[in-house]
């Protein structure tokens, strides 16, 4: 669950008032004329038949698969394609596919429309001439660059808005720095809350101070945590070592290099390596009587300072406190110990010629962190306060991980005296034993990447370092064991292709839909290139097209990619400093939650109603349990937050890495 406002519902009221009998009747006859004219009008297919064509908005790659999707309320009996150029000149015809399924009860038809032979660059229209007619909005087809750049680029824009801190980066959304408050920030013992963030009482500090300022806020609030922060840094780094030409130093328009250093640098602060002390969360979220949470208040992020003045009410939002994971130098929570590892492991990788001094200290960290993971936790793991907010409950990946980026940094040399461990065998084999408690564990493809399992490269990258240690004997999992699992999880989001009529590979009824989707997309490029092979090339591009637009909805679940996209996110500063009607300025980039299994209301004081007109335009496409509204107080589908886009930036590069 993305931490969210608690709120209450908004609560209506109206004034009823009982007309006498005579009104009463006379309403009645009324209303009988009308039902009556109504029965004589004849119904026409105009009135009770529509269809829409769903695209990926962004655009189609001229030699990947391409197929949009026919959305209808009745059968399409012989209904045909046509894909039309920009001077209406008809390119490509053919009959549409076959029936897929129903959506819902409005829209019971749903037909694949492949059109992979079109690869002439330019601008297309696809019409369908049938029972219902339909037409698409314009379409591009181009090189892979042409069609994603502008996508990667908007993600890196996303990040740079969400900066906190004195080194912010101006721009429409952002015109002054926030929180500098945090860079004298006091620590504490973190309470006891109930799941809605609620404590009792005053928080215990720990006399303590810290700079926990910069960082990125988590999502529409501006709390900053370990928990998703650490997962963010590690896929944006891996996209700068790997894929430098889309998202490193190769680009002129999204090196994501300073991001990630800037997301580092926030890390590095929240970790105290000389007295081996951790320190996981910036802010509350929920207040009580005594004081004020961040969830309790809508503004904008630069009047935190000096919010309230010297009422104590708010002492917490003027100077944030900040939660310490445990006494110094005792066991960190696994998960955080994995991903923290694997952030410094790649940052000694990415910093050690062009700034020594600072990767040094990385890797110290990273191998300082990892020696004290605690590898037989109890109970829940360490995510946030509360922990109802990041349900995380596996825990192997994140070690695995670690461990093989740990081997990376050490088999690559110029190591810093004073390291724990030298030989890059050491985690070489640690890597694959947690690799083998995930696959033989209790969670092994239960899901697919996102922030609550990073098997999905821990796999790929373990399989890589596995090559070029020379495949050594005697580790606990073999490249094979790797593929296999990788490819289990595949299957599964191939099988749920099949059995939704949009081909998506993960159900649109839960929460992290967006994410989910583009973790997928990373997944099959990566396997893909493991066995050198198109086995899930397809797979991935239908995948990134269904959160870009080939969905029931028809919108794009990430900001800005595309003509439809969210105009109402749960994100402060969005709401106050951006438009409401998809104009600029827009937060870019930002990936949503996307749709769910619900909606969810809440006001608070503050907020600008949006949509303006109250109209939900995406209930008419709901279906199949799935609910999708792009309203400022449903925080379940229309939050973005920096996890949620961690792995849009990756699957857009792979894509144009090809």
């Amino acid at each position: 669950m993305r931490a969210h406002p608690v709120a209450q519902p908004q609560r209506l009221s109206a004034l009823i008032t009982v007309p006498r009998l005579a009104t009463l009747l006379i309403a009645a006859a009324i209303l009988a004329l009308l039902l009556t004219l109504l029965a004589r009008v004849p119904a026409t297919r105009a009135a009770s038949s529509t269809a829409f064509i769903r695209v990926n908005q962004v655009g189609y790659a001229t030699t990947a698969s391409k197929r949009a999707y026919l959305m209808a309320s009745g059968a399409e009996t012989a209904a045909t394609l046509s894909v039309k150029n920009a001077s209406g000149t008809t390119v490509y015809s053919a009959p549409i596919g076959a029936n897929l399924g129903s959506w819902s009860s409005s829209y019971p038809d749903i037909y694949a429309l492949d059109f992979d032979s079109v690869t002439a660059p330019g601008t297309y229209t696809i019409v369908v001439s049938g029972p219902i007619a339909a037409s698409s909005p314009t379409i591009t087809i181009d090189t892979a660059a042409n069609v994603y750049s502008q996508a990667l680029s908007n993600a890196l824009s996303f990040y740079q808005n969400e900066r906190d801190g004195s080194n912010y980066i101006p721009s429409a959304l952002r015109t002054a720095p926030a929180h500098l408050n945090d860079a004298t920030a006091k620590t504490y013992l973190t309470p006891n809350m109930n799941s809605s963030g609620r404590f009792s009482g005053d928080l215990t500090p720990l006399g303590i101070t810290i700079d926990a300022s910069s960082g990125w806020w988590d999502a529409g609030d501006y709390l900053k945590f370990v928990e998703t922060i650490s997962y963010t840094v590690d896929m944006l780094q891996l996209g700068v070592r790997d894929l430098a030409n889309q998202m490193g130093a190769g680009s002129t328009t999204a090196n994501f290099t300073a991001e990630a250093k800037f997301g580092l640098d926030w890390l590095q602060q929240m970790w105290n390596d000389s007295t081996q002390t951790l320190y996981y969360q910036v802010g509350i979220g929920t207040g009580n009587s005594k004081t004020i949470g961040d969830h309790d208040i809508w503004r904008l992020p630069q009047v935190d300072d000096t919010y309230g003045g010297t009422n104590s009410l708010y002492r917490y939002i003027r100077n944030r406190p900040v939660f310490r994971a445990g006494a110094p130098g005792s066991l960190i929570s696994p998960n955080l110990a994995g991903r923290l590892a694997g952030d410094f492991a790649l940052c000694f990788q990415l910093f050690k010629i062009s700034n020594a001094p600072y990767a040094n200290q990385c890797l110290l960290s990273a191998e300082h962190i990892f020696a004290l993971a605690n590898t037989n936790p109890s109970g829940n793991l360490l995510t946030v306060a509360p922990y109802s907010f990041y349900p995380e409950t596996e825990w192997r990946d994140d070690l695995e991980f670690g461990a093989t980026e740990l081997y990376f940094a050490l088999a690559g040399g110029s190591l810093p005296s004073g390291l724990p461990q030298t030989d890059p065998l050491f985690y070489l084999q640690a890597a694959a034993e947690w690799a083998h408690a995930y696959i033989t564990g209790p969670n092994d493809a239960a899901d697919t990447l996102n922030l609550y399992d990073v098997s999905g490269v821990a796999h790929y990258e373990l399989y890589r370092a596995i090559a070029q240690a020379g495949n050594p004997s005697g580790l606990a999992v073999t490249q094979a064991d790797l593929l296999s699992d990788l490819k289990k999880q595949l299957d599964k989001a191939v099988t749920q292709s099949g059995i939704d009529p949009f081909g998506f590979g993960f159900t649109w009824a839960a929460f992290d839909t967006t994410s989910h989707g583009a973790g997928l997309v990373v997944m099959a490029s990566e396997y893909d290139q493991l066995t050198s092979s198109t086995a899930y090339a397809a797979y991935g591009v239908r995948w990134l097209a269904n959160i870009l637009g080939v969905n029931a909805w028809g919108v794009s679940l990430i900001v800005g990619d595309g003509s439809t996209f969210p105009h109402c996110m749960q994100h402060q500063v969005t709401n106050l400093a951006g438009s409401l009607d998809g104009s600029p300025p827009v937060l870019a980039g930002a990936a949503v939650e996307g749709p769910n299994s619900t909606t969810s209301r809440g006001l608070v004081t503050g907020m600008r109603t949006c949509p303006v007109n109250g109209v939900d335009q995406y209930a008419q496409f709901n279906g199949s349990g799935s609910t999708f509204q792009d309203n400022v107080q449903s925080w379940s589908t229309v939050e973005p937050a920096v996890d949620l886009t961690a792995t849009s930036p990756l699957a857009f590069a792979w894509q144009i890495a090809g």
